[in-house]
């Protein structure tokens, strides 16, 4: 119940922060279909979305064939998180726990920050969606090999950024 509520929080958190009065209404939506499902239940279907795939690449769209336009501060921190992820060599458990600290704080910048509206709004929630789930995963790791896998989803992630945006 409490990944449930987190997930939730993160969600409304990024969607207010985008004043879309469309994804306010969905983020209730989704607080609302949860409510009546067991915690062991939501536990299980947390780990089924917990894709390390990268599977939202299916899903993000180009504008007509060209990357989408976004903010500077988007790109900014998408830049700075991917440097973050270059640059760091995690050892321990403990290492790859930081490091999620210091995603996550970046990540809410990001979102705080965010001014774009429409379609290209709408892909790049396509894209911070599963990062979003991904910097969490990276802060639970209970060993250095789901570390290690975890944060190349991730850097992978941050990556793809710029197949889609500019």
């Amino acid at each position: 119940m409490k990944k449930t509520i987190l997930t939730t929080a993160i969600i409304s958190a990024l969607l207010i922060s985008c004043n879309e009065t469309k994804h306010k209404q969905e983020s209730t939506d989704i607080v609302e279909t949860t409510e009546g499902v067991h915690e062991h239940d939501m536990e299980e279907m947390a780990e089924e979305t917990h894709a390390l795939n990268n599977a939202w690449v299916n899903e993000i769209k180009l504008d007509n064939g060209n990357k989408w336009e976004a903010n500077l501060e988007t790109t900014e921190g998408v830049d700075k998180m991917l440097n973050l992820v270059k640059s760091s060599a995690p050892k321990t458990v403990e290492d790859y726990h930081a490091l999620a600290s210091k995603l996550n704080e970046d990540k809410n910048v990001v979102v705080k920050k965010c001014t774009m509206e429409g379609p290209s709004h709408d892909n790049l929630h396509v894209f911070l969606h599963p990062l979003i789930e991904k910097i969490e995963a990276l802060g639970k790791v209970s060993n250095t090999d789901e570390g290690a896998e975890t944060l190349a989803s991730i850097k992978e992630n941050l990556e793809g950024y710029y197949n889609y945006f500019q």
